[in-house]
């Protein structure tokens, strides 16, 4: 029995443009369904892999599209009677699409070596002359788009330096495994977003904290050819987000600065901040700053006169309860921090 792609009505897809047709004509070169379709999603093209459909004539729809956008994200699911391709004319689309087939099977062609991808696997792909999709007899698919600049500036600033090539994205994926299965979670939790009116879609604010995540598994679940360089314990830097939250650090230890602060001048969400220090760090970002506040106190009290207490130089960095303190100096550095005056003041007087 053929697949019913009238899903218009769904509760789901209420936030969503549905574009339908029964007319196997605008699924030929010479009449696109894409025209239809909602913003840039016109520049692709979706044609019928078998020609001999083009003769019939359908009363119920046999391609129907759901789509909704927000900031730099396309939700849409899709559902065939027929085997489609869908391809893109003129230059390399402006984002990467990652499709999971709930029914049939999708392959992706890319310089005409195919990937197929069915029940719990997925396909990243950027169309292009070179790479286009095809969709198999009665399928329905998910999909997710992100802007190819939004995630390539978040792998620079990972990398801290300029993309020498464009990122390219490994077809397959398996959902089940790894941080693929996160990001398939994030997937799905967009999708369930984005058919809500008042959900992620419609909040600036949740929609980037969930952009950044995205990104984030993105960059570290699908294989690409930045992967290695992104491994830790493979040579790879430390991510530009680590090194320019800790020198920001650094440089006001000694003034009331926040988490978000931090994220701030390392160019990054709170969240991503957070989840980068416990990966590189492993601890959280504010640990870091306490730990960067006890070595400055550290330094102070080695070099300062005794003019200086060091209940002063302790609230310069933010220390305001002296037994909490003093713990907390001594943990760290296996003595007081009046142990400490007395050493280097002795030294100072013998020098």
């Amino acid at each position: 029995m053929a697949l019913s792609v009238d899903f218009s009505d769904a509760p789901a897809l209420a936030a969503f443009h549905v574009t339908q047709t029964s007319d196997p004509l605008e699924l030929d070169s010479r009449s696109r369904v894409s025209d239809r379709l909602p913003g840039s999603s016109r520049e692709y093209r979706y044609q019928l892999r078998d020609r001999t459909v083009l003769q019939q004539r359908f009363e119920a729809p046999i391609l129907s599209v759901a789509i909704r956008s927000a900031g730099p994200l396309l939700v849409s699911h899709g559902a065939g009677r027929f085997a489609s391709e869908v391809s893109m004319d003129g230059d390399r689309s402006d984002v990467f699409g990652f499709s999971t087939p709930l029914q049939g099977d999708m392959t992706l062609i890319r310089d005409e070596a195919a990937t197929t991808a069915r029940a719990a696997q997925g396909l990243a792909y950027r169309l292009g002359p070179d790479t286009r999709l095809v969709t198999g007899d009665d399928s329905l698919r998910t999909n997710v788009f992100v802007k190819v600049a939004a995630v390539e500036t978040a792998l620079e600033q990972a990398l801290d330096r300029h993309l020498p090539k464009p990122l390219e994205l490994g077809p397959a994926i398996d959902w089940s495994t790894g941080l693929a299965a996160s990001l398939k979670g994030q997937l799905d939790v967009l999708l369930h977003e984005f058919g809500r009116t008042d959900g992620l879609a419609d909040n600036a604010v949740g929609l980037a904290a969930a952009t950044d995540l995205l990104i984030a598994l993105i960059l570290r679940g699908v294989p690409h050819n930045y992967t290695t360089q992104l491994q830790p314990g493979t040579g790879a830097a430390v991510p530009a987000y680590v090194r320019r939250a800790e020198e920001f650090m650094h440089m006001h230890a000694a003034e009331a600065i926040r988490i978000a602060d931090i994220a701030a001048a390392a160019g990054c969400s709170v969240r991503t901040l957070s989840a980068v220090f416990r990966h590189f760090r492993e601890r959280s970002p504010l640990a870091m700053l306490h730990a960067i506040r006890l070595e400055q106190v550290h330094a102070e009290l080695g070099c300062a006169d005794e003019a200086t207490t060091i209940g002063t130089i302790a609230r310069r960095y933010g220390f305001t309860n002296a037994s909490r303190f003093v713990a907390a100096f001594q943990r760290r550095f296996g003595e007081s921090p009046a142990e400490l005056r007395r050493r280097t003041s002795g030294r100072l007087k013998r020098g």
